[in-house]
């Protein structure tokens, strides 16, 4: 009996699949592995507030870190504090007739407010302290931001398995859009009542941040589950390199998005993680403020998502026979 061979196209299998796996890994580890290396303030928005000449003199000492920071004018401590809970600045140095203070924000960046404390107590003369207040802290049960910012891989997975089930029953029309809708609804649900009410680590409104959850679950859901039914199996590709690769290498929600690479962290603020995260920090901390944006972006490709997801087997659908050959006659 002939001994058993391999057929080429299995082989040739074989070879893409050693070959493709490295490649992946690599390419996996560099996503992830260079921005937090290379983690630095990159315009940095921060206030600086007190009187004229005091205030120049910080402002010229922070001027110092090229291209670090951002900085921010304001006329006292009660609108540097105020413009910390709008969002728009991470902290704020304050000089006073009593010496400098630093306001800090550790619920918008654990990272960020110990890069501050580093960095003012850096310049104040040698042996003399610097207050510090924070002005907007992490939850008590998450004090160094861990659970949230572990929080986006699960959220991306659950988005990414509700769009690839939806996909892979065959649903389709106003039946997968409502399998979608349903789902990350539920999904925001269970997740809030796990971080709210067991952890700890979300303290705003439970139904503002169930909302976010869920707009995030859905936003990636439908990315799954619209690209996959426009371009087949490769949309599941794209939509895991979008929604899972770059976009939680490139959230920042580990540090902040300031403090990646200069662009990445612009690109994962347009990627349904990070604008999911940052939507999650406002409603959590920050009584929504500065959430419209990071709501847009989830809304758009939610809404792009579900539209492809509705319409697009209907066009695939009416397209295909256009693409058959013509039947042969017989006789």
């Amino acid at each position: 009996m002939p001994a058993a061979t391999t057929p080429p196209a299995a082989g040739r299998r074989t070879l893409a699949v050693l070959v493709l796996i490295p490649v992946v890994a690599a390419l996996a580890l560099a996503v992830f592995a260079w921005p937090a290396a290379r983690i630095a303030p990159r315009d940095l928005p921060i206030g600086v507030a007190g009187p004229a000449a005091a205030a120049d003199a910080v402002e010229r000492q922070l001027g110092r870190h090229e291209g670090a920071f951002e900085i921010h004018r304001y006329e006292d401590a009660e609108a540097a504090r105020t413009a910390i809970g709008d969002r728009d600045v991470y902290g704020a140095v304050v000089v006073t007739p009593r010496g400098t203070e630093l306001l800090t924000a550790s619920a918008g960046s654990p990272v960020v407010a110990g890069l501050l404390r580093e960095a003012v107590a850096a310049q104040a003369p040698a042996g003399t302290p610097v207050p510090v207040t924070d002005v907007v802290a992490t939850p008590a049960g998450d004090p160094r931001g861990a659970v949230l910012g572990a929080s986006l891989l699960p959220l991306a997975i659950v988005g990414a398995a509700t769009g690839a089930v939806t996909v892979l029953l065959g649903l389709t029309g106003a039946r997968a859009v409502a399998t979608l809708a349903g789902a990350s609804t539920l999904a925001g649900l269970v997740g809030t009542a796990l971080a709210d009410n067991w952890l700890g680590a979300l303290a705003g409104d439970w139904w503002a941040e169930a909302g976010v959850l869920g707009l995030t679950v859905l936003a990636i859901g439908s990315a799954f589950a619209g690209l996959a039914t426009l371009l087949g199996k490769p949309g599941f590709g794209l939509a895991a390199v979008l929604t899972i690769l770059l976009g939680n290498a490139f959230s920042g929600m580990s540090s902040a998005p300031e403090l990646l690479p200069t662009g990445v962290g612009a690109l994962g603020q347009w990627l349904p993680p990070g604008a999911g995260g940052s939507a999650l920090r406002s409603v959590s901390a920050f009584d929504g403020a500065a959430a419209g944006g990071p709501l847009l972006v989830l809304s758009l490709w939610a809404v792009a998502g579900l539209t492809a997801t509705a319409f697009g087997a209907r066009r695939r659908a009416e397209a295909a026979p256009a693409t058959e050959p013509a039947p042969v006659p017989v006789g």
